[in-house]
Formats: C-alpha cells, structure tokens, sequence
C-alpha cells in the first residue's frame, strides 16, 4: 500500500497546476519530483520510457529535447495519455504522443533547432507505472547550432538549474556507460546544488564509514540460548552514539577465532576491551 495522503493530495495538486498553468503563471507546490539530466544523446529518453513502458519521446541527433517536459504518471486501470494544451483529447496511440510532442515543441521554438523553458505538461496513465512526477530537460549542449543563441550552454544549464534546484527534486543524472564519470557534465550539475550526494569520491565513501575512536570500548555479549554465534559488542563510554543513531555495534561471528582476531585489530587501533582487559595477541 501506497502513502494515502500522498495519493489523495496527488491529483489536487495536479489540477491546481493546470490551473495555473492555464492562465500562464507558475504552481510553485513543491513535492517531490524526479529531474533527469544529461548531456545530448546521453540516453535520458530510453530511462523515461522505461518508466512508462513505452516508446513515446521524440528521438534524433543534436539536441531533440528544446522544451521541458513534465511528465506525470497516473496509476489507472485504462491506458491513455493527454496534453495540458489539448486536454480534450486522449491518446491511446503512443506514436501520436511522439508526433504531438514534436509539433508543440516546433510551435514555441520554431523548427531551426531553437529551445525554450516554457514546458510541456504531459500525462500517462496506465496500469503499469506508479504515481510520480519527471521531467525530461534538454540535453546539455556547447556548440550552438542552428536558430540556437551563441550562450546556448549557458542558458540550457540556467533553465536546468531552475528545476533540480528545488529541495523536492531529486536529480536522476545520465551518463553514458562508455563516458568516465570524472567527466560528466550531469554530475557535476549535480553536485553544484546536492554537493552531499549520492555520488562520492573514493576517499568520500572511506569516510562515511569511518568510527570515531575516542572513548570506544569492547565488551562481551552473552550468547542466545540457540545461538552458535560468538558477538561482541561496540560501545562508548561517554553514552554517546557510536554510529549514527547506533548506541552500540554488535558483531557476531562465527568461531572464537574471529572474535580474537577482531579484537587485536581493534586493540591496535587503540580501543580496549571493557575495564582494560587487554586481550593476548599472541
């Protein structure tokens, strides 16, 4: 089962948007939303259409997305989807949506490869997705071509900003499995407004997982009556967390060999066993 509040408050918020989208303003209820980011052919149609189970996105080479796409999914029983500017219409066939995108991009941006932030606002509802919010934004570009102003890669990177700079936004970032990540320009998006990512640097991931050291301590912990584990325990002196939330750590392992052999790491990294009773290394 879903979040009941969530799926309820869904659908308000879905015509508050058309509202206001209507009488050209800007909606600005936050919840959360998924942004896929990527440079130009990096792959961000093909992870959309996964989501909905349909090839429906106008694809090409050069830049093929000129206008954002705000795409939300609507878990029904039947298949359709419709347009916010032409809400009267439903469309089963998925390769009219493609076409019906195309035209309404051309409408705004004209046909010369020109971009505009104004989005399309588009809606699935299948059966087969959940209830969530994405938006397709245009493939990051450097090289301006066509009817395409000469600041081109500035003015894609601001209209990207605008939307994964939001605190409800989560920034899906795509980068090709054959590019290094060290230079993707998606990433480093990314990390410019959610520095604390999911992504880290090697020397980062060492640290999440690093325990501070003073007043940790080592005890014993009695085994279960149908236990065959040997467990010991983590824990600070001073009743402070050990770990995150985490009181204590509790270890278990397999024989007492892998006990003693825990302990002497621990010992030589300078945390003693409870009341100081330091255990033989030999």
């Amino acid at each position: 089962m879903g979040n009941r509040g969530m799926e309820e408050l869904i659908p308000l918020v879905n015509k508050l948007q058309d509202a206001f989208s209507s009488i050209g303003q800007s909606c600005h209820l936050d919840l959360p939303q998924i942004a896929v980011v990527g440079g130009q052919s990096a792959g961000k149609s093909s992870v959309l259409e996964n989501f909905v189970g349909r090839d429906f996105l106008p694809r090409g080479s050069g830049i093929v997305t000129r206008r954002p796409l705000i795409l939300q999914l609507i878990f029904s029983k039947t298949e359709y989807a419709e347009f916010l500017h032409c809400k009267s219409k439903k469309f089963t066939d998925f390769d009219e949506v493609r076409q019906e995108i195309e035209a309404e991009t051309d409408r705004v941006t004209g046909t010369n490869k020109g971009i505009s932030p104004v989005p399309i606002n588009l809606r699935v509802y299948s059966p087969h997705v959940l209830n969530l919010t994405l938006i397709d934004l245009p493939g990051i570009t450097k090289v301006p071509v066509g009817d395409q102003p000469q600041d081109i890669e500035y003015q894609i990177k601001e209209m990207i900003l605008q939307f994964i700079s939001r605190e409800s936004s989560l920034i899906l970032a795509v980068t090709p499995a054959n590019m290094d990540l060290a230079n993707s320009d998606a990433l480093k998006m990314a990390k410019e407004v959610d520095p604390q990512g999911a992504i880290l640097d090697p020397e980062e991931k060492e640290k999440k997982y690093m325990l501070p050291l003073d007043n940790l301590k080592i005890r014993d912990v009695e085994k279960g009556f149908m236990s065959n584990k040997h467990v010991f325990a983590i824990f600070n002196t001073e009743q402070r967390n050990v770990y995150k939330d985490l009181r204590q750590i509790e270890l278990a392992c397999d024989s007492q060999e892998d006990v003693d052999s825990w302990k002497a790491s621990f010992l030589r990294a300078g945390v003693y066993p409870e009341k100081d009773q330091h255990p033989n290394l030999d």
